[in-house]
């Protein structure tokens, strides 16, 4: 009992005093600047991706569907401050978990340091990782979900899956971080991580109404195309603003990502015109997104003519699993397994087989990284959708994660939220 009242009054006295001030010349303006400015654009990636996905819905959840990823803003965000940048970045060096030594970010002043940015600076940043990352979730379940029951969702899954997979991989201690896991930007902790979920989550929801039966159009594309558009701008911030500082590491994952992602969206489209006789606008969407998924976990890695290989496979093997889904038969309405599952799989694969910047793959002679990098992709997607699936069950069992059939029949728009999308 002791401990616990000694931690509270800690916590308590650190909110409520000043912190202390300490000057320290190891500060970079510049690296700083660009975290912060990267923190922006990653943050940007989340009404990006709302844009994404409410242009692939019908027009009846549009709101229904910008609203599960905004919610991600508010719920996360304050859930990050309180305990999930400690729980991932924490003191102690456990290979589980980060310590409870920065709850409510206690002790950090503005003159703490990570390196040559404020620690403040690098907590803010790795928080946008975990805001869009249950977002990236919302597409595979949208247009049939509680909104409520999706909130909790959120949290719980940010506690319980994101928090720990972020420790592993990146925290101190980490235990795939020691065991030389490469994961640049988020491969295992953002992609698969939500791709995993994402299969569990719609394995327990089950299909929407009339799936497969009935067309379900993109109600608007133009949408959809607009909000690619921002994740491929935001995505800068995701990859080139993990190297932490305004270096060449920085420049070689910018660079990297956008081939990639020119490679992903031509992969798709040629893949798409030898299936189906026709590139689409959709297509292009999913191609430039695919590539990016799968060259984060090595942007600061792999060269740009690797990265091309990288985003040129996305793009053709991304599509291919997408595919799949009729077959399968699992209605992951916006091709979340399809595009992250599989691209953040192949992406963290590949890093173990191209990567030669600072790290050891295939390419170098380290056979053994590939075996690695198959390990680390493997736990996150097991762990993932065994915790998702164990939260799913729970609170499907409890309050309820589905909507009425007849309020799914009018639209979420207006039985979730009392709006509609478009009044014309």
């Amino acid at each position: 009992m002791l401990k616990y009242r000694l931690l509270v009054a800690t916590v308590l006295s650190a909110l409520f005093t000043g912190p202390a001030f300490a000057a320290d010349a190891a500060l970079n303006a510049g690296d700083t600047a660009w975290v912060l400015a990267s923190s922006a654009l990653v943050l940007l990636m989340v009404p990006g991706l709302a844009l994404f996905y409410a242009g692939m819905v019908r027009s009846k959840n549009v709101l229904s569907t910008l609203m599960m990823s905004f919610i991600c803003m508010g719920v996360v965000g304050i859930q990050w401050m309180a305990f999930g940048y400690t729980l991932s970045f924490g003191g102690g060096g456990h290979p589980l978990l980060g310590g409870l030594d920065q709850l409510f970010l206690v002790g950090i002043s503005p003159e703490s340091l990570k390196g040559t940015i404020p620690t403040l600076a690098f907590a803010l940043f790795q928080g946008m990782f975990a805001v869009i990352t249950p977002a990236l979730i919302s597409g595979a379940v949208v247009e049939r979900i509680k909104f409520g029951a999706y909130t909790l969702l959120v949290f719980l899954w940010s506690v319980l899956v994101y928090d720990p997979l972020a420790h592993w991989v990146w925290g101190d201690g980490g235990w795939l971080l020691k065991l030389g896991c490469l994961d640049f930007a988020g491969g295992t902790v953002v992609h698969i991580s939500s791709g995993a979920s994402a299969l569990a989550a719609i394995l327990v929801l089950g299909k929407r109404r009339g799936y497969p039966q009935e067309a379900f159009v993109p109600h608007n594309l133009t949408l959809t195309l607009f909000g690619a558009g921002l994740l491929w701008f935001g995505w800068f911030g995701f990859n080139a603003g993990s190297a932490l500082a305004a270096n060449g590491v920085a420049a070689l994952a910018f660079t990297s990502s956008h081939v990639a992602s020119a490679a992903g969206l031509i992969g798709w489209l040629l893949a798409e015109k030898r299936r189906f006789g026709k590139p689409s606008a959709l297509g292009a969407a999913s191609g430039c997104v695919a590539g990016l998924v799968a060259i984060t976990p090595g942007a600061g890695f792999i060269t740009p003519a690797w990265a091309a290989l990288v985003g040129l496979a996305a793009g053709v093997i991304c599509f291919q699993a997408v595919c799949l889904k009729g077959k399968l038969g699992y209605d992951d309405a916006l091709d979340v397994v399809g595009v992250h599952g599989v691209g953040g799989t192949l992406g963290a694969i590949l890093t173990g087989v191209f990567a030669t910047v600072g790290a050891q793959s295939v390419l170098t002679g380290n056979v053994g990284q590939l075996g690695i990098q198959v390990l680390g992709a493997a736990v996150s997607a097991g762990y993932a959708f065994a915790v998702t699936f164990g939260l799913v069950k729970i609170l499907d069992k409890t309050i309820g994660l589905r909507v009425e059939p007849a309020d799914e029949l009018t639209g979420l728009d207006q039985t979730q939220h009392g709006e509609v999308g478009y009044s014309l």
